[in-house]
């Protein structure tokens, strides 16, 4: 299936259908949440509970890849991880109806997890490191690895290809994208890392605050350097950055050893998540609900301030790393 696959024929019969196959049968009706990759809904059932159910965009990930996310979120939840796991019924985390593999969950609530927050990011650490205690006791089987074939050559290839990039700043952008794709590379592969597994996509905006913070959506875990599980969270000038980092390695130390030599690969790590993220919305701009999300893609302005954006990117990759204070 190509990449403009849609989503259309995933009606709302289809989905209570599927929720009902699994003996779960929703009395609300279904609320969709924040997701593009994926199709995602919440719902109240006829026990009360509110339940979450998450349909997988097809051909993303494998039958395996899948399951083994799974796997590693039921790991960290049984370490007392504050990870939403999927639920077994059955005995069976992944489901299938009318040709979509769909997951339930447990519906979390929380308000929004605060970045600026010192003692908030010092709990954030500690659960770090919690994650990462668990991730490197084993390895990913299925799962890729945080890749330069995947984050930038990949997504250099779709974007030097899109017939969205506007014909007038052609020659420029393509020569920064080039530019900041081999610096990036060679920065990224200089480094001699430790994978293990992560996370993968450990923003605010996959944390919920309930006396304390709440991981989810693991969609995106995969195997990589352990900063960046922990890049992320950081925000503001230099001087603030060092003291959130400081912040988080306190707690996050108390778990795991953090490796300093891996802040060499957090300017690079952003490059690469910069142009995989907008490799990624051209690379779906078919989907009618991409379209709809990021309209702003297609317009020559966007086009433009990323231009600038990737100047400034390779700017920052000519900056020292961030050090720690404590001299760690």
């Amino acid at each position: 299936m190509s990449d403009d696959f849609s989503f259309s024929s995933l009606t709302p019969d289809l989905i209570l259908d599927a929720i009902e196959s699994l003996a779960i049968y929703p009395q609300s009706g279904l609320i969709a949440l924040n997701s593009y990759e994926n199709r995602v809904y919440q719902f109240v059932a006829d026990d009360n509970k509110r339940y979450v159910v998450k349909f997988y965009r097809p051909q993303r990930w494998t039958e395996q890849q899948i399951i083994e996310e799974h796997e590693f979120a039921q790991q960290l939840a049984d370490a007392e991880v504050p990870m939403v796991a999927p639920m077994l019924i059955d005995g069976i985390s992944l489901h299938h109806f009318g040709g979509y593999r769909f997951t339930l969950y447990p519906s979390v609530g929380g308000r929004s997890f605060e970045n600026d927050n010192l003692d908030h990011l010092e709990w954030m650490g500690r659960f770090i490191g919690r994650i990462h205690q668990v991730g490197q006791q084993q390895k990913f089987q299925y799962r890729p690895q945080i890749s330069c074939q995947e984050y930038l050559f990949d997504a250099q290839k779709v974007l030097l290809n899109s017939e969205l990039m506007p014909t007038s700043i052609e020659l420029p952008f393509k020569t920064i994208v080039e530019q900041l794709v081999a610096r990036c590379a060679s920065e990224y592969q200089a480094q001699n890392y430790h994978n293990i597994r992560l996370h993968g996509d450990c923003h605010a905006g996959n944390i919920l605050w309930r006396d304390g913070p709440f991981f989810v959506d693991l969609d995106d875990a995969r195997s990589g350097p352990a900063v960046q599980d922990i890049w992320m969270m950081l925000s503001g000038d230099r001087n603030q950055q060092m003291l959130q980092l400081e912040t988080m390695l306190e707690g996050y130390e108390e778990f795991c050893e953090f490796v300093p030599a891996q802040l060499k690969l957090i300017e690079p790590l952003r490059a690469m998540r910069m142009l995989h993220y907008m490799g990624w919305i051209a690379k779906r701009w078919l989907d009618p609900a991409f379209q709809h999300s990021f309209s702003w893609f297609a317009e020559q302005r966007y086009w433009e301030q990323q231009i600038l954006a990737f100047k400034e990117q390779l700017a920052a990759l000519d900056e020292e790393p961030l050090r720690l204070m404590s001299g760690l």
